[in-house]
């Protein structure tokens, strides 16, 4: 059964605060583009809330409802159901990415284009005995980014494939063969706590930490132009991206342990963190009144070592 068609005798209503909450959600969703009525939206995002909130305060409800990616969660599902503008729509955004993904996870070409090509099929879907079609879009919940969903998606079918060739040869043969059996990855799910101690973290910083962040970080600006513009030789800049990347990363580390999690688990969380899975806006923190650019890859700001110079 598909997680949106809960019904009510599956949980407690929603009351008419969270419906409306819903409701208000529905035009930023674009669910019109792919022809996704208002009474459909209300029941994708209310079995959200109900899967993850069922018995959870109304304020708490509410909340879940205001931190939902409703426009991805309206294009996953809008490709489930089989909408071609929706299909296109998700190619454009994700195709590159996923390939991206797969040969990073995979370490090769060939095999990461067919574990891509393996998840698209997935993807996309197909008819069950009752004619209704079955994606794996449906078991996305619009509570983190859609991409480092389809990324831990991704991972976890490579971590099948590898264990279904473990068993369908045997390691000697496998050795005799010279095959290299490297650990398959282990996808690392989102955990909130780090989103809020980065969040805080981040906050923290004074106008010219926040200044050299977004300057390297988020506009891609080289050590010597940002030292251009505070007049300060490029190598000072180095420095002091490589203290504050540092001390960013032990204010992140506190929190966490605060927070009850072990330092084995932080070092994990931390070691390949990538800032776009986080639910946090880096732009709000970092500036304001500036057009949005994309946080790339080397933004991951807790990456060891600093900024390259």
């Amino acid at each position: 059964m598909p997680p949106d068609s809960a019904t009510p005798a599956d949980h407690p209503p929603l009351g008419s605060i969270v419906a409306a909450a819903i409701t208000q959600r529905y035009e930023e969703s674009g669910s019109q583009r792919y022809g996704i009525p208002p009474e459909r939206f209300q029941q994708i995002a209310g079995a959200v809330v109900l899967r993850y909130a069922a018995n959870a305060p109304e304020t708490d409800q509410i909340q879940l409802v205001a931190i939902l990616r409703v426009t991805e969660l309206a294009l996953a599902r809008a490709c489930s159901d089989g909408n071609e503008l929706a299909w296109q729509d998700f190619l454009t955004r994700f195709r590159a990415p996923l390939y991206e993904a797969a040969y990073r996870i995979a370490k090769d070409e060939a095999t990461g284009r067919e574990l891509a090509d393996g998840l698209y099929a997935d993807l996309y879907g197909m008819p069950n005995r009752a004619g209704r079609r079955v994606s794996k879009l449906d078991y996305y919940m619009g509570r983190g980014p859609l991409e480092a969903w389809l990324r831990t998606v991704l991972a976890q079918q490579y971590v099948d494939r590898y264990r279904a060739q473990r068993h369908d040869v045997s390691l000697d043969e496998q050795l005799e063969a010279g095959a290299s059996l490297p650990a398959p990855p282990v996808p690392t799910a989102p955990d909130d706590r780090v989103a809020s101690a980065m969040a805080k973290s981040l906050a923290e910083c004074d106008e010219e930490q926040r200044f050299l962040l977004a300057s390297y970080y988020l506009d891609g600006q080289t050590l010597a132009t940002i030292g251009r513009q505070l007049r300060t030789h490029e190598s000072t800049i180095s420095r002091k991206l490589t203290r504050l990347t540092a001390a960013l990363r032990k204010r992140v580390k506190r929190r966490l342990q605060a927070s009850g999690v072990d330092n084995r688990r932080c070092d994990e969380l931390l070691a390949n963190l990538d800032v776009r899975d986080l639910n946090v806006d880096v732009q709000a923190i970092l500036r304001q009144e500036t057009a949005p650019v994309p946080f790339y890859k080397e933004a991951a700001v807790f990456k060891k070592g600093g900024p390259a110079t």
